[in-house]
């Protein structure tokens, strides 16, 4: 294992993605309407968002709540400064949402080559329909055509390294032995990987487990220098894994309203959910770290969500908003605040919480119970 480093590398900015479009309305209803799923497009883009995922252009058949996608990619109203994009699995869904650009941007210029393996190869049956060795022979191709373009840097990304709800825990040695045989294949043909994602589905992650990877990773790759973790949490444990990662200076991580989305291969479902994007928003802004979202746009658009899926969501700072401060203090003598209801008054003001009985009497003496 990798020296323990008491170094923090915290990044003065980090790129959150949020999902909601994709992963999160991929496991909520199917009869959810197009109309709906605009509005809360519409709001995503108020909310200072840079990259928004419409949807994915993936079969109905397997995802039923994604047939609408054409629709919606038609209709949707651009916003500026956003570069709207979408999930394709094959080539048949990449030419459908190519036929959108440039309002929907798909294409890679711009980013890194990539290559992504399952640690699971039961997930990768399950999710993929490919066995882990399919994955790890494709690489080939992605890297000879990486080769063929000139490109001089790459990104590897590791599927569920850190356990599997099918096949148990993966060890420490098991990541860095398929970290080692992908990184290889790139140093091979003479191209230096310097991004690696760690995207987990059926929630084992665990903020030692981060830690530990990170930093053996930028120990025996020291040409890693960017890091992208999109950790589902059936479990409860990513938002600190997420805090362990900034503390290694990890700059990409991918969130959902309310902490909404799922997988219906991982044996959760919809309980797989995310870090929702407004907490992790919150993080970072106290933290000091910039994030390019608006705190109280974000509450707006979840609260929207909530609307449009017909459930309350997993999230904490949209239930009672950002830490109050400045004119924003709530008030000394302000009545009881005990429902959901009422504590929402720091967005829809004082009027929820009228008739609730008051801690005060004479407008100085608190009142024992």
């Amino acid at each position: 294992m990798a020296a323990e480093s008491t170094t923090r590398l915290l990044p003065t900015s980090v790129v959150i993605t949020d999902d909601t479009m994709r992963e999160g309305l991929q496991i909520e209803s199917a009869a959810i309407t197009v109309e709906a799923k605009l509005r809360l497009l519409d709001a995503l883009g108020e909310t200072g968002a840079k990259v928004i995922s419409i949807g994915s252009f993936a079969h109905p058949k397997w995802t039923p709540q994604m047939a609408c996608i054409d629709e919606i990619a038609e209709r949707f109203v651009p916003k500026p400064g956003i570069r709207y994009t979408a999930a394709v699995f094959n080539k048949a869904g990449y030419d459908r949402a190519d036929r959108y650009f440039p309002k929907i941007n798909v294409r890679r210029e711009g980013r890194l080559p990539a290559t992504h393996v399952e640690l699971c190869d039961t997930f990768a049956r399950r999710n993929y329909n490919r066995t882990q060795a399919q994955q790890i022979a494709a690489m080939e191709a992605t890297i000879a055509a990486a080769q063929a373009a000139g490109a001089q840097q790459a990104s590897v990304g590791l599927g569920n390294p850190f356990g599997s709800n099918f096949e148990g825990v993966f060890s420490r040695a098991q990541r860095i032995a398929m970290l080692e045989l992908m990184i290889g294949k790139w140093q091979d043909a003479g191209i230096t990987v310097t991004r690696v994602s760690l995207l987990e589905a059926m929630g084992w992650n665990m903020p030692h487990l981060v830690r530990e990877t990170m930093l053996e990773i930028r120990e025996r790759w020291p040409a890693v220098t960017d890091f992208h973790l999109h950790l589902h949490n059936q479990r409860g444990a990513t938002l600190t894994s997420y805090y362990e990662a900034l503390q290694l200076g990890a700059r990409e991580f991918d969130t959902c309203l309310g902490g909404m989305g799922g997988c219906p291969y991982c044996g959760n479902g919809r309980s797989a959910g995310h870090v929702p994007t407004e907490d992790l928003v919150d993080l970072c802004h106290e933290m000091g770290i910039e994030t390019g979202y608006n705190l109280d746009k974000l509450i707006d658009a979840v609260a929207i969500a909530e609307e449009v899926v017909g459930h309350p969501l997993w999230g904490h700072v949209s239930k009672s908003g950002a830490r109050p401060r400045g004119a924003a203090l709530y008030p000394a003598d302000m009545p009881f605040v005990e429902t959901l209801e009422e504590a929402s008054h720091f967005r829809n003001g004082p009027a929820v919480y009228q008739g609730q009985l008051s801690p005060w009497r004479d407008g100085d003496a608190l009142v024992r119970r």
